[in-house]
């Protein structure tokens, strides 16, 4: 090898290694910018989340020169289809006499209820103009425990504001806000007012509604809760094709048994839902079920978990047949029971 080829073949080494150390290096600032730099998630996100005004007239007892009050409140929505449809909470539109829906671009539209859920606290919204800006809809299934995330809402009515957290926790369900609860627990600060509000993934992809905050003081502990979007989505297209949603009803109130309640009622089971109320008239109380028995199965399966039972009882339809694998005292019995239509009295019942 010449001197000329051997200098030539070094400096193409170097010039090489810089490169690929260039490339590393901007490879290192892009994944930092996109972890780090939310505006192109908001800026996706946020057009269309919008702020939500109610106006709400109550009765007045202690005013005798008039028996009714007039109330703004105040909450957050978020604009799902570019037809106007909004997804928001229920106790944000509950009552409500008028609606009036202000949109990113400082629009104010009167808004319609299109039908709402008080079991799962949401709301569907119509506003009578077309092409708005819509979020696109991500799956709060593929979110995980430690992603991170962005709430949006207007809290306070200061205006349209951005908090960011993470995931903190999924699947909280005895919180004992809704009757169905399956939430997505954050630290991103949500506060008064940013109630049906967006949770979004980096990708500006809605993944929950906000829904409350846990605090002793009505203000933020880097505690929230949304709904899951994967669930926001099921109930707004049944309310949408429907009007309503229509969930499947037992008729009963249960606990799990544990090692102290099994010792304590001197049973043998150590796993199964201890009933401990029975509705009037409900299916099951017409089926015999009584307060005391322990169900051991649904429909072949194992049930020791009260809020998945529940919620898989809402699943199916009136008219739905299903099997019981219960106990009472040393006997054990199967009955065949079916599901009725829910009533809508919030809490009535939890099956």
């Amino acid at each position: 090898m010449t001197q000329k080829t051997h200098w030539l073949t070094l400096i193409i080494a170097i010039l090489g290694g810089a490169c690929i150390g260039l490339s590393i290096l901007l490879i290192q600032t892009l994944q930092s910018t996109r972890v780090d730099n939310y505006a192109v998630s908001v800026k996706k996100a946020a057009p269309a989340v919008v702020s939500i005004y109610t106006r709400i007239l109550e009765r007045n007892d202690f005013n005798k020169s008039s028996n009714t009050t007039h109330n703004l409140n105040l909450g957050s929505g978020v604009i799902i289809t570019k037809q106007g449809f909004i997804l928001t909470n229920h106790h944000v539109v509950q009552n409500a006499k008028s609606i009036i829906v202000r949109l990113n671009d400082g629009r104010r539209l009167s808004a319609n209820i299109i039908g709402s859920d008080p079991f799962t606290d949401l709301a569907i919204l119509k506003v009578p103009a077309e092409n708005l800006p819509h979020i696109q809809i991500g799956s709060s299934e593929r979110v995980n425990v430690g992603d991170r995330i962005l709430a949006i809402g207007n809290p306070f009515d200061i205006g349209q504001t951005v908090t960011a957290g993470i995931i903190s926790a999924k699947g909280r369900n005895s919180i004992g806000l809704n009757t169905y609860e399956n939430f997505l627990q954050t630290d991103a600060a949500i506060n008064p007012g940013n109630s049906g509000g967006a949770l979004v993934n980096l990708k500006g992809q809605l993944i929950g509604i906000s829904s409350a905050i846990y605090s002793s003081t009505n203000g933020s502990q880097g505690i929230g809760f949304a709904t899951p979007v994967d669930d926001a989505m099921a109930v707004m297209t049944e309310i949408i094709k429907t009007g309503q949603v229509v969930r499947g009803y037992l008729g009963m109130d249960a606990q799990k048994i544990t090692t102290q309640l099994a010792e304590s009622l001197i049973t043998p089971a150590q796993h199964g839902l201890l009933v401990s109320k029975v509705s009037a008239n409900s299916p099951a109380e017409k089926a015999g079920i009584e307060v005391g028995d322990i169900i051991m199965k649904i429909n072949d399966m194992e049930s020791s978990d009260p809020h998945k039972v529940k919620n898989l009882i809402a699943s199916y339809k009136p008219g739905t047949t299903i099997s019981i694998l219960g106990t009472r005292g040393n006997q054990s019995y199967k009955a065949n029971i079916t599901l009725e239509k829910q009533p809508m009295i919030k809490h009535l019942a939890q099956y």
